[in-house]
C-alpha cells in the first residue's frame, strides 16, 4: 500500500489564510513591513508564491489581515469599571501592543480598517464612552484624541534617536548648541537633564492623564441638568 504524501501525513500544516497571516506577522515583526514580500513569505511557508493567492488577494489584503491580528491583541474597554479606568487600560494595552509590533502603527493609521476585530474594538470604545454619558459626537472626538496620543507617542518611542539611559550623555553633547544668552530656558532644562535633576524622559501617562482629565470636564459640562 502506497504511503500518503499529504501535508497532514508529513506533519506540515495545510496552507490557510490564518497561517499565512501569522507567518507574515512574524516576518514583519522581525524585519519590518518593507522587507515583507510574497516570495519570501512563500519560502518561509515552504510553498510556491502563487499558492498564497488562493488565500489572500494581494499584499494589501494580507497587510489588512495582519493589522486585524494586531488589533485583536488590544484589550477592549470594559463596561464593568469607570470609563477613565477602562480607557486607561485600553490606551496602555494599545501602546504595548504597538511597541511589540513596531511596523503596525503606520499601517494602522494609513489604511481603511473594517475587519471584525477593528469594528469590535471601535464599537466597544464608543460604547464605553456613550454609556459614561458622552454624546456620540463627543465620544468620537474623545477616542480619536486618545488614539492620536497613543499613535504619536508610540512612533516617537520607536524612532527617538536616544535610549532612556543616554539622555544625560546626549544633553552633555548638545549643550554647547544652546548657549544660555540665546536660549536661556532650554539651556536650563538641558542642565537639569545633565545633572540628573530631571530625567528628560517622555511620559506616556502624563499626556494620557491630561486627556482623561480634560475629557472628564467636557463630559460633566455636556451632561444634561439633573431634574429637580
Amino acid at each position: 500500500m502506497a504511503k500518503s504524501t499529504s501535508t497532514e501525513s508529513l506533519g506540515v500544516l495545510p496552507l490557510s489564510r490564518d497561517r499565512i497571516l501569522q507567518v507574515a506577522l512574524q516576518q514583519a515583526d522581525a524585519e519590518g513591513l518593507a522587507a515583507l514580500s510574497m516570495r519570501k513569505l512563500a519560502q518561509a511557508l515552504g510553498v510556491k508564491a502563487m499558492s498564497l493567492y488562493n488565500h489572500v488577494a494581494n499584499k494589501d489584503d494580507m497587510i489588512d489581515g495582519m493589522v486585524e491580528l494586531v488589533v485583536a491583541e488590544i484589550a477592549l474597554p470594559s463596561l464593568t469599571v469607570d470609563w477613565q479606568t477602562a480607557m486607561r487600560q485600553r490606551a496602555t494595552s494599545a501602546h504595548a501592543v504597538l511597541l511589540r509590533h513596531s511596523w503596525a502603527t503606520l499601517a494602522l493609521m494609513s489604511r481603511v480598517n473594517v475587519g471584525p476585530a477593528m469594528l469590535r474594538y471601535v464599537d466597544a470604545t464608543l460604547g464605553c464612552l456613550v454609556e459614561a454619558g458622552f454624546s456620540y459626537p463627543l465620544a468620537d472626538y474623545a477616542w480619536n484624541a486618545m488614539d492620536s496620543h497613543i499613535y504619536g507617542f508610540t512612533l516617537q518611542a520607536l524612532n527617538f534617536p536616544f535610549e532612556a539611559d543616554e539622555y544625560a550623555q546626549a544633553a552633555q553633547a548638545y549643550v554647547a548648541m544652546v548657549p544660555p544668552e540665546r536660549y536661556p530656558y532650554l539651556h536650563r532644562l538641558t542642565q537639569q537633564v545633565m545633572s540628573g535633576e530631571h530625567t528628560g524622559l517622555h511620559d506616556f501617562e502624563f499626556g494620557l492623564n491630561l486627556l482623561l482629565a480634560g475629557l472628564e470636564t467636557l463630559r460633566r459640562e455636556s451632561a444634561p441638568p439633573a431634574e429637580p
